[in-house]
């Protein structure tokens, strides 16, 4: 398809003279259209395009079509009908009251088009440089970050299901792509077996008569496959996506050796990070018993004298810790020219280094609280903990409540390759001690207590901080980081963001994105309206408690 340049006329007269006369109080496409103009340009998405071919529908109003799909929670067939039927849809679009539309498949297409050209973030770029330069959005301030998770859209599976379907799904995909070459190759009690979808209600009764069926399976598995990859095979077969998860899931599953095909166990197995969880969505990885799918990172402004809106989504899979991301949304703003003073997130979201590296490469103070000062032992009531020990960073060296200095300083690496110091006393030193019940039960026979500090600006940091969330003033500050649960919600209720419509970790993204952009539409339009923040709900017992 090409792309012809469409210039915005602005309304057609009588699309707005009906639409005003039957909507006197406007409706959000109508305030949308009336206060921010045409939000979207053709020429904004014009790399998705070819300069030559069959002339396309508006990608600009194919955007805009995407976000109100989400405002409104309907499917591509549904916002196609719209498009055609709905008065103020055509005012917002600028269409002549009988325009005939498109068909609802070229939505899905707009979409494709704009991950293969990576311009999933363009829709909610645009919307933020017009709020801009409208004076409503500035970087500076305060902000506020959190996830939710997001459900893949594929059953969750258990081991032998999850087995069986991927050989099914290959087997299928084999039968469309090449039926002569796949009919030399099945039998019978193949399609006896992967004829149907494989569900755990089908399979046979007995432990060691499901282990029996795993490893048939894993063997016409490798079957498939030896024949895929054999010599003289054509090489197109080994290309189709579902033999390639084929591939990739035996891998995973079974071992094979010179004894046969075995299923692999425990540590044998690789991390959740890294397996497979469903054949029709390989990018939705399971996180341990808790969901399959994604996470998204939402982050938005939270000023008092300006409008809440979601400057930035970050979609990671299912496995992907907090702490992980948190530079990633800081670039993610950069590249918005949106960072904030002070970015207030939860506990998942902060680290030391994280602190330190957001104040000397971005200039943010994150807001967060840290992790508690304990001892590493299970002491019961009072006892030493960390910040009890005054530490000489120069001398490198270490003085205990009791005046007692440390004996050894050596610089580590964690596991993780976290650059830590660890401090020992003697245990000579300990033993004598007089309130060595409330430091250590070391029974080492050559060291006592022992310390393990972070970098020194690190660990100053973190020391400052756990000072500072203890206090009440820092607590009232912190308050508003919980409003951002508040977006949460009108997410998951207004756009269902926590069910994905597609499948695969762009597509996701993408739709995380739209449904962003229609909750900074409708949040335009009712601060542009005037109406106030819905208050915190309060349970009638809690405000009779309040009153007493």
């Amino acid at each position: 398809m090409s792309l012809e340049f469409r210039d915005d006329r602005g309304v057609p007269e009588l699309t707005a003279r009906v639409v005003r006369a039957a909507f006197p109080k406007g409706t959000l496409a109508v305030r949308v259209r009336e206060a921010l103009g045409p939000l979207f340009e053709d020429g904004s998405f014009a790399e998705a395009f070819a300069k030559r071919g069959r002339p396309a529908v508006s990608p600009g109003a194919l955007a805009l079509v995407s976000v109100l799909q989400y405002a409104e929670g309907l499917t591509d067939r549904q916002a196609a009908d719209q498009v055609r039927a709905r008065m103020d849809w055509k005012f917002l679009l600028g269409l002549e009251l009988d325009d005939p539309g498109f068909d609802f498949s070229v939505l899905s297409d707009f979409r494709a088009r704009l991950i293969e050209h990576g311009l999933e973030e363009k829709v909610l770029d645009l919307v933020l440089e017009r709020v801009s330069a409208l004076g409503l959005l500035r970087s500076g301030g305060r902000q506020r970050t959190d996830s939710t998770h997001v459900l893949a859209a594929v059953r969750t599976l258990n081991r032998m299901e999850f087995v069986g379907e991927t050989l099914r799904a290959a087997l299928e995909a084999l039968a469309v792509a090449a039926p002569d070459w796949l009919s030399g190759l099945v039998t019978a009690d193949w399609a006896k077996r992967y004829g149907a979808r494989v569900d755990s209600y089908r399979f046979p009764k007995g432990e060691n008569v499901r282990a029996q069926w795993a490893e048939d399976v894993g063997r016409d598995g490798f079957t498939v496959l030896e024949a895929v990859h054999a010599p003289g095979a054509p090489c197109w077969p080994r290309q189709i996506p579902a033999v390639q998860v084929l591939r990739r899931a035996w891998v995973q599953q079974y071992h094979r050796d010179s004894e046969g095909v075995r299923w692999r166990e425990g540590k044998d197995l690789p991390p959740a990070r890294r397996r497979l969880s469903s054949p029709y969505d390989p990018d939705g990885l399971k996180r341990g018993s808790g969901w399959c799918g994604y996470k998204t990172h939402l982050s938005e402004t939270c000023e008092p004298d300006a409008p809440h809106l979601v400057t930035h989504v970050l979609t990671t899979d299912a496995t992907v810790a907090d702490t992980e991301v948190t530079e990633a949304v800081h670039q993610g703003l950069a590249r918005r020219e949106l960072l904030p003073d002070e970015h207030d997130v939860d506990a998942g979201y902060v680290t030391a280094a994280h602190i330190v590296a957001a104040r000397d490469a971005h200039r943010i103070e994150l807001l967060g609280p840290v992790g508690l000062d304990t001892c590493h032992e299970n002491h019961e009531g009072e006892h030493f903990t960390q910040s009890a020990f005054t530490v000489d960073w120069d001398a490198k060296k270490a003085v205990c409540p009791q005046g007692k200095v440390s004996a050894s300083w050596s610089d580590q690496r964690k596991s993780s390759g976290t650059p830590v110091s660890r401090v020992h006393f003697t245990a000579l030193d300990c033993a004598a001690c007089p309130v060595r019940d409330k430091c250590t039960r070391a029974s080492n026979a050559k060291w006592g207590r022992s310390l393990t500090l972070l970098p020194r600006e690190q660990q100053q940091v973190l020391d400052q901080r756990r000072q500072e969330q203890r206090t009440e003033e820092w607590k009232k500050r912190y308050d508003i980081r919980a409003g951002v649960e508040g977006t949460i919600s009108q997410a998951v209720r207004r756009t269902g963001i926590r069910h994905t419509r597609y499948t695969g970790q762009r597509k996701t993204h993408l739709g995380n994105v739209l449904a962003a952009t229609a909750i900074n539409i409708i949040r335009l339009d009712t601060w542009l309206n005037g109406t106030p923040l819905g208050r915190t709900r309060t349970s009638h017992l809690a405000a009779l408690t309040l009153t007493a």
